[in-house]
């Protein structure tokens, strides 16, 4: 396995930056951040070290060139939108900025897009089916014509009021991988898979990773610590983030020992990237900085590359 990092923790980074920062630090390969130009509002939402509205040759020597000189691969690009959003507009952008990342993804020789399905919370799953399908379908069809696969994280997306109920991410749970991998059966769909989001919604990550082990493209390196006291007083139909708070590894409820050996069982040999999503650590770049080293000081007893 290779150990890697999720460039979004760095906005003020350019390219250069973050590669010399994984070369310095022991990593060997890093997630790079493709959204498009312009502000959002989500935390870690707009980063963007690849941009591939406007990627040429020219842009594609040099990138190859910053790989080739600071030895740091690129594990997958990541653009995490809502391509299933209720605005028609909102989703029909994200669905055209997808299409080049994966175009650019295949240019580049980088084997991997990561992102989320996208949900309208207000609506069940069995009422965004059919526009599941709608999107994805042709989305899965174009990544599979120039050999890039999809990776799915199943971050549920359901923090807030504007997330309530469902979360803007259909691709949550082992049921729904089921159905979407039946669905469109494609070998170029996958997942992107993050411990941490199984740890709150009580799934058991162990028992994913075995049964999904062929549709495994990708890992996130996240933890997360649930307060059992504040659980008790809001109950699990609250918002998550009341009683649940993301960490770096180690500092949570991941078992990573057996999640990392049972990784390893499978015969994954792809990435593992650390994604900071921990507050505790976002109070300046140092702190950022510091959130990477920890976290490769703890992850290395169990991935050395």
């Amino acid at each position: 396995m290779k150990l890697g990092f999720v460039s979004a923790i760095f906005p003020e980074f350019s390219l250069d930056e973050v590669l010399s920062f994984a070369a310095e630090n022991g990593y060997s390969c890093v997630e790079l951040m493709c959204w498009p130009p312009g502000r959002s509002e989500r935390r870690y939402a707009g980063v963007s070290h690849v941009d591939v509205v406007g990627l040429d040759a020219a842009g594609i020597a040099r990138i190859q060139e910053l790989l080739s000189r600071f030895g740091v691969s690129i594990s997958g690009l990541g653009y995490y939108p809502n391509p299933l959003a209720s605005d028609r507009a909102e989703a029909e952008h994200a669905i055209g900025h997808l299409e080049k990342v994966i175009e650019s993804a295949a240019k580049l020789g980088v084997g991997v897009v990561n992102s989320f399905i996208g949900r309208d919370p207000k609506l069940t799953v069995d009422a965004n089916w059919t526009r599941f399908l709608e999107v994805w379908r042709p989305l899965i069809a174009r990544a599979e014509s120039v050999g890039v696969k999809i990776a799915i994280e199943n971050c549920p997306m359901l923090f807030g009021a504007d997330e309530w109920p469902g979360g803007k991410n259909l691709a949550t749970s082992p049921a729904i991988w089921r159905r979407m991998f039946a669905d469109i059966p494609s070998p170029n769909f996958g997942l992107n898979f993050d411990p941490s989001h199984c740890v709150w919604q009580r799934i058991d990550y162990l028992a994913a990773l075995h049964e999904f082990r062929d549709r495994l493209f990708h890992i996130h390196a996240k933890d997360a610590r649930t307060d059992v006291s504040a659980l008790a007083q809001h109950g699990a139909l609250a918002y998550p983030k009341l009683w649940h708070t993301p960490k770096l590894p180690g500092m949570g409820d991941v078992n990573w020992g057996a999640f990392i050996g049972a990784l390893a069982d499978t015969g994954y040999d792809g990435a593992v990237a650390v994604e900071v999503e921990d507050r505790a650590f976002e109070g300046s770049l140092e702190k950022r900085k510091e959130s990477l080293v920890l976290s490769r000081r703890f992850l290395q007893s169990y991935i050395s590359g």
